[in-house]
């Protein structure tokens, strides 16, 4: 089942290359406008939205909500489709709204600047220089549409498998490469990337309902699905509106788990094998909790693994909602494998009963599926990567482990540590106690010792000789930083032990 999106901004041709694709390969071909016309017959304004963003106005909370049940159609429409049959789609960002799907042949198309002017000219009958000046503004106000509905970059060249300048070749030719190239096995789909396409439904679909019903309306939750398990965060000032989650998506049969967590934000704990009994689980436990913060557990399965060597973590239990307190969601429920799931559903477990279970996910495929999946990921504060490549030699592991925490930090703009760093960095510890009685202890000497011989150091500070005043100032220059490095690190420390962060 082959799947392509064009990516055709305003380019004429592009849509020309998606139709004929479509006809390539005897499938549907949808574009950005039946996606918008349909959204808008469901009730969206998407014109509201869209208007906002071309007038540069910052997004309020309301037209968030409105961007974020937007982005929850769009997904549920295009993995309906993908899921039933082979698909065409071409529009603006078709091919950021399945993050993590990697059967999925994307393809930016583009034609040279001078055929644009040509085809506005011809298809709007503007002057040349007005030409020039709508297409300008028709790609600045692409550019910020995708800056602010997915916060990235579209020229990013990592977004796309392919990109094609179509005034280079006819429209013809380069839908027989694309349909040839579409027949590669990395376009073949495959249980694993079926599975991605029917959790991203699922928590589309919930988001969607959640959006649409009036007691829910208002709620900025994260939506996350893993074979019917289904995670809501939401933060503190919500809870009140999150008590009818429930009872809002019962009605949904798929839903075999539901788990709501108060959070005000979101730390990413990517793994390849996990233990609810180690020193990384009660450091994040504790951060969490300092933080009042969800955590997300997320499995990064080898690449040599079949994609159906582990079946995700799933509940049996039937969705049931806990107390006021915004708590956990049938945290009892048995889970239905019992094949090795590396620790997931032991740690699963512990974050329940701690009140800071987030989401849940196993990434097949390697780094590039574990950017995808996690490259629309919202409110994420701080991500920790440990224990990963494990198959691998010890100076393999450091290099891939180190390439992947620097590709996720780009993507995600967030810190992205390991496990050993998120203890000296964020926790109170023996090493941290250490320094702040040996910097505090030097810092109260060095401040005692100017206190009590001012008039000394006055005279030397005065002195009159250029030897003298040369030394004063070596002096100076380099009791300063001293000072200062021995101050703010005593302070430092000091505001971590009171959880002053």
């Amino acid at each position: 089942m082959q799947t392509i999106f064009v990516s055709r901004g305003s380019y004429r041709r592009g849509r020309e290359l998606a139709e004929r694709l479509a006809d390539c390969l005897g499938c549907r071909c949808l574009s950005r406008e039946d996606v918008i016309e349909a959204a808008t017959q469901h009730g969206i304004p998407v014109g509201k939205l869209e208007e906002a963003v071309v007038k540069r106005r910052p997004l309020t909370e309301a037209l968030g909500l409105l961007a974020e049940r937007y982005k929850a159609f769009v997904t549920m429409t295009l993995c309906e489709r993908v899921l039933e049959a082979p698909l065409v789609y071409h529009g603006r960002a078709g091919h950021l709204v399945l993050p993590g799907v990697q059967h999925i042949l994307r393809v930016r198309a583009l034609t040279d600047v001078e055929d644009r002017y040509d085809g506005v000219v011809d298809r709007l009958h503007l002057s040349r220089e007005k030409a020039k000046q709508y297409v300008g503004q028709v790609d600045d106000d692409i550019r910020r549409w995708i800056r602010t509905m997915y916060d990235l970059d579209i020229n990013d060249p990592a977004l796309f498998n392919l990109t094609v300048n179509c005034s280079k070749l006819t429209v013809a030719n380069v839908a027989t490469a694309l349909v040839s190239m579409a027949q590669l096995p990395e376009f073949t789909a495959t249980p694993a990337g079926e599975r991605r396409l029917e959790n991203l439904l699922l928590a589309a679909r919930c988001r969607l309902v959640l959006a649409d019903d009036p007691r829910t309306r208002d709620l900025n939750a994260q939506v996350r699905a893993d074979s019917g398990s289904v995670s809501v965060t939401y933060p503190p000032r919500q809870s009140a509106i999150a008590d009818a989650v429930g009872e809002v998506l019962s009605g949904d049969a798929e839903i075999r788990q539901l788990r709501c967590t108060v959070a005000a934000s979101t730390i990413l704990w990517v793994q390849e094998r996990f233990d609810p009994e180690s020193a990384t689980m009660a450091s994040l436990l504790d951060l969490a909790g300092r933080w009042d913060a969800a955590v997300d557990v997320v499995r990064l399965l080898p690449e040599t693994e079949g994609t159906d060597a582990v079946e995700p973590v799933v509940a049996e239990a039937a969705p049931s909602l806990s107390g006021g307190d915004g708590g956990i969601l049938d945290d009892a429920g048995v889970m239905a494998s019992d094949s090795d799931d590396g620790g997931v559903r032991e740690t699963v477990h512990r974050l329940i009963q701690a009140g800071r279970a987030g989401a849940q996910c196993n990434v097949c495929g390697g780094q590039q599926s574990l950017i995808g999946s996690l490259c629309n990921v919202a409110n994420v504060s701080l991500v920790v990567v440990d224990e990963l490549f494990l198959s691998r030699g010890e100076a393999i592991r450091k290099r891939l482990t180190r390439d992947l925490a620097g590709r996720l930090g780009e993507r995600l703009r967030v810190p992205v540590i390991g496990a050993e760093e998120l203890r000296t960095r964020y926790l109170f510890g023996a090493k941290q106690w250490l320094q702040l009685l040996m910097t505090g202890g030097l810092t109260a000497l060095l401040y005692f010792g100017v206190f009590t011989h001012q008039e000394e150091l006055l005279a030397f500070l005065r002195s009159q000789g250029t030897t003298e005043r040369v030394l004063a100032v070596t002096v100076v220059t380099l009791t300063a930083p001293l000072v200062a490095y021995l101050w703010g690190t005593a302070a430092h420390n000091l505001l971590r032990l009171v959880r002053f962060e």
